[in-house]
């Protein structure tokens, strides 16, 4: 038997028509505008124990962007634990790490569903790979700790239908204020770390409405771009000088080896600026 309690929404993103004045259908025209210069991120508002029923949490928000319609990334994130296993599962001298990423069904154009697709399974992988590293995990044998992540709102213009490679490169995104909401969560949940690990996105891009040539930028909006070449995600521990975990995604010329290590270090870059505010916030928590 069906649930009528529960309204499903649409399954596809609808979009009412907007017309202007003399009553003819306005259609959007995305603007390819970065306000920002190449090595600046947007302001970011960062936020520890929201969630009194958790051991930690936080909540993350970056800033909108008005010249491109983009409403922000809005993340939240709760830690439960450290816990002791069941009776029934092995003995572990090290704590069980448990990430879970998940969109909320209005976050991005597209609906999403209630359970996880494959693009937020990885994004729970790599989540999970960068703060392995972070985390010192022979403090709690036989324990295991659960963080959660619901991405309230994605990094899309909402005000177009479709825009392509939008979804693709958000990801990226998403993945950098996970790891750095992730970290401040932890550190409210008094969960011992060597770092504060944090993380930054650098891009490759081509505008070619200036017809210049290719440039990397931190802190990329695809919708403040023609084309995106390639991306990197890092994250990163700035004390110890160490990388717990980078995802490059994109079609770089295999011939110049320095344009990686550029991309990289300019992610390295991004992800310092982000471990500024992180220890901001936790400086002023713990003041």
């Amino acid at each position: 038997m069906a649930d009528r309690r529960r309204i499903n929404g649409p399954a596809g993103a609808t979009i009412p028509p907007v017309f202007d004045e003399d009553g003819k259908q306005y259609e959007h025209k995305v603007a390819k505008i970065r306000d920002r210069a190449p090595t600046a991120i947007r302001k970011m508002f960062l936020k520890t124990g929201v969630t009194p029923s958790a051991s930690g949490s936080a909540y993350l928000e970056y800033e909108s962007s008005a010249k491109s319609g983009v409403s922000g990334l809005k993340l939240s994130c709760t830690v439960h634990g450290p816990r002791s296993l069941p009776r029934s599962s092995p003995f572990s001298p090290h704590i069980v790490l448990s990430t879970h990423v998940k969109y909320a069904p209005f976050a991005t154009k597209q609906r999403r569903g209630y359970l996880r697709d494959p693009s937020e399974r990885d994004l729970g992988t790599h989540l999970e790979t960068a703060l392995r590293g972070a985390i010192i995990a022979d403090r709690w044998p036989k324990s295991g700790v659960d963080i959660i992540i619901s991405i309230i709102e994605g990094d899309q213009d909402r005000e177009t239908s479709k825009f392509q490679g939008d979804e693709t490169w958000d990801m990226m995104n998403a993945l950098s204020g996970c790891i750095t909401v992730a970290s401040a969560a932890l550190a409210d949940a008094g969960i011992d770390c060597v770092d504060t690990v944090a993380g930054g996105v650098a891009a490759l891009v081509q505008d070619t409405s200036d017809d210049s040539t290719p440039r990397i930028v931190l802190d990329p909006i695809p919708s403040e771009h023609e084309k995106i070449l390639g991306a990197c995600c890092v994250a990163y521990l700035p004390i110890r000088d160490e990388v717990t975990n980078l995802w490059f995604k994109g079609d770089l010329p295999a011939s110049d080896i320095d344009l990686y290590t550029k991309l990289v270090e300019s992610g390295i870059q991004a992800s310092r600026n982000g471990n500024r505010v992180l220890v901001e916030c936790l400086g002023e928590t713990v003041a």
